[in-house]
């Protein structure tokens, strides 16, 4: 019976009957209750029955992989006391505080009667029973040459590091070494990403491999509503709320200036001090109320450059986005606004100055289509000199559309937002052979 049929039956029960058949239960069988991972999980979460050897869930954030990895991980470890099994992190430090001491993890979800010893220095989860789990790090491959185990949990793969061959040597040390007992199986649990990893496994035989894809959405009754509603509010259908939420393989674009992985590699918790900040603005081409690209980066004292916020606007008046770009000079405290000025040069001045904008304005004079501009700026990232201080969705699809060679395959008519980026990098980072024909407002 499953478990949706069970809690119904209970749920139907009068209180009074209910809460005799509680009081009835032993205080054993009391934490059994609230641990027992088959009552309580949705059937995606539970293994798939087959002769399976890989078991891929490819799902959106708060899904509920970690918990299904640490309980498949638990189940396998309390029905045999000769498991083996390697947990796999993109590093150790994540390792260790998602999938083992984690809210989801294999301390946290364990009942207290059966928890497990957690052995930091050794890297090594022990059973009461005796079954054993040691941590490896995606970053060392080389610690997986040689130990044998019969189970692993590979947490999300598409973070390992892809941008070398390490996660592809990871991968492969974690399966010539899955030969331990008579039906080694490994479980990758990832938010989806198109990194080369990703292809691989999913390249395996359907003999082999059962896939599980699911969304944010559908934990939804373990998730906050704020969450959901923020989550949904900021990234909405965008290709990066389609992967981060809807859980889809969004595939690259075939020469496009910029990839995914390229993004998240540039991707940081903690921005140095800066020595300067601006703010980069591609303004609409009209008075008709098109969007308008505004852009904060800032450059710091090693000569990186940092992304700070996407502050554009849709559908735009020019007072409204002139607001805009003053409100984000004061947030961010920026010494100069980059406007692009084709457009009419004397009209994006005169609102920004509206505004009551005081900081210095350079008018910048597009010679090349924003492709062209693009592909410099492109080639900073490529050289790991650009880091972005958070996740902008949609200036990340703009900039994922732009293709070499002059196309643009990305949301929207025109990358606006992706434009206003390049002219704040430009200014920072290529000077005025990056901008011709520039002259002060």
């Amino acid at each position: 019976m499953h478990h949706s049929n069970q809690l119904a039956i209970l749920l139907s029960l009068e209180t009074g009957e209910r809460r005799a058949l509680l009081d009835a239960l032993t205080e054993v069988e009391r934490e059994e209750l609230a641990t027992h991972w088959r009552l309580w999980a949705r059937p995606e979460q539970l293994p798939p029955p087959g002769d399976w050897r890989t078991w891929l869930i490819m799902a959106g954030r708060g899904f509920g992989k970690t918990r299904a990895g640490a309980e498949w991980v638990r189940a396998v470890a309390e029905a045999d006391p000769a498991a083996r099994i390697a947990l796999v992190g993109a590093s150790l430090p994540e390792a260790r505080a998602v999938m083992v001491e984690g809210e989801s993890g294999l301390l946290a979800t364990a009942p207290a009667r059966r928890r497990p010893l957690f052995e930091p220095s050794l890297r090594r989860v022990t059973w009461p029973n005796g079954a054993q789990a040691h941590l490896f790090s995606a970053q060392e491959p080389e610690t997986l040459r040689g130990p044998q185990h019969s189970h692993a949990w590979c947490d999300e793969v598409a973070k390992w590091d892809n941008a070398s061959a390490r996660a592809n040597r990871t991968w492969d040390n974690m399966m010539f070494g899955l030969r331990l007992g008579p039906r080694p199986q490994a479980l990758a649990t990832t938010t989806p990403r198109a990194v080369p990893l990703m292809h691989r496994i999913l390249e395996e035989g359907e003999d082999t491999l059962v896939v599980t894809r699911g969304t944010t959405n559908d934990n939804a009754a373990n998730l906050p509503a704020s969450f959901l509603d923020q989550t949904r509010r900021t990234f909405g259908r965008s290709l990066l709320g389609r992967q981060e939420l809807d859980g889809e393989l969004i595939e690259e674009i075939e020469g496009a200036l910029w990839s995914r992985a390229m993004l998240e590699a540039c991707r940081t918790g903690d921005t140095p001090q800066l020595t300067r900040v601006v703010v980069g603005v591609d303004p609409p081409a009209g008075t008709g109320g098109d969007a308008c690209g505004i852009v904060v980066a800032g450059l710091a004292a090693d000569g990186s450059a940092h992304v700070l916020a996407d502050a554009s606007v849709e559908k735009a008046s020019p007072e409204r986005w002139a607001r805009a770009v003053a409100t984000a000079c004061e947030c961010w405290q920026a010494d100069r606004v980059v406007a692009e000025a084709n457009q009419g040069g004397a009209m994006v001045a005169s609102v920004l100055r509206a505004a009551s904008l005081s900081l210095p304005l350079r008018l910048v004079h597009a010679s090349r289509g924003k492709v062209a501009r693009a592909e410099p700026v492109a080639a900073l990232y490529e050289a790991g000199r650009v880091r972005h201080a958070g996740t902008f969705a949609e200036l990340e699809d703009e900039m994922c559309g732009l293709i070499a060679g002059g196309a643009y395959q990305g949301p929207g008519r025109s990358p606006d937002r992706a434009d206003a980026l390049v002219w704040a990098l430009s200014e920072l980072m290529l000077g005025k052979t990056a901008a011709p024909r520039v002259r002060m407002a």
